[in-house]
C-alpha cells in the first residue's frame, strides 16, 4: 500500500512539474514576436541594410510563433489574473479574440510564403502585420501605466 501511495504521489508531482504556465508561455511568444518585429523595423527604417536572409529569419520567427498561438492553451479561463496585461475582454469575446489570432496567423504565413524582396516590401509587410498586432492589442490588452 505504501508503494502505491508513493507511486501515485510521484506521478502527481511529475504531472504538476510538466504543466505549463500559460502566462509565462504567452509572454515568451510575445517577446519573441517583438524582437523579430524590431529586426524588421530596423530594416524598414533604414537603420539596418536590407538582408533577405535576415528578413526571412525574422518572418519565420513571427510565423512559427503565430502558429503556436493556441487560444485554448495559452489563454485558459482564470489567466486574466496575475502578472499579465491580457484584458478580461479576451474571455468576454473569445470568438473575436480567436478571429484576431487567426488573422495574425494568416498574415504571418503569407509573409513567409512571399517574403519581401526589398526595403519597400519590408515596410509593406511589416505594416500589415503591425496593423494586425495593434488592433489585437487595442481590443484585448490592458494598457500599462
Amino acid at each position: 500500500m505504501k508503494k502505491l501511495l508513493v507511486a501515485v504521489s510521484l506521478l502527481v508531482l511529475a504531472a504538476t512539474a510538466v504543466q505549463a504556465d500559460p502566462i509565462a508561455d504567452r509572454k515568451a511568444l510575445m517577446k519573441a514576436n517583438g524582437k523579430a518585429a524590431g529586426q524588421l523595423a530596423a530594416i524598414a527604417k533604414g537603420e539596418q541594410p536590407f538582408d533577405a536572409a535576415a528578413v526571412l529569419a525574422a518572418l519565420t520567427t513571427l510565423n512559427e510563433d503565430a502558429q503556436k498561438l493556441d487560444v485554448a492553451t495559452l489563454f485558459p479561463a482564470g489567466t486574466d489574473k496575475g502578472d499579465t496585461t491580457a484584458s478580461p475582454k479576451i474571455w468576454e469575446d473569445l470568438a473575436g479574440f480567436q478571429a484576431e489570432v487567426d488573422k495574425f496567423k494568416a498574415n504571418a504565413a503569407a509573409a513567409v510564403a512571399a517574403p519581401p524582396a526589398d526595403v519597400a516590401g519590408v515596410r509593406a509587410t511589416l505594416g500589415g502585420i503591425g496593423q494586425n498586432c495593434s488592433s489585437c492589442h487595442e481590443a484585448f490588452r490592458v494598457k500599462k501605466g
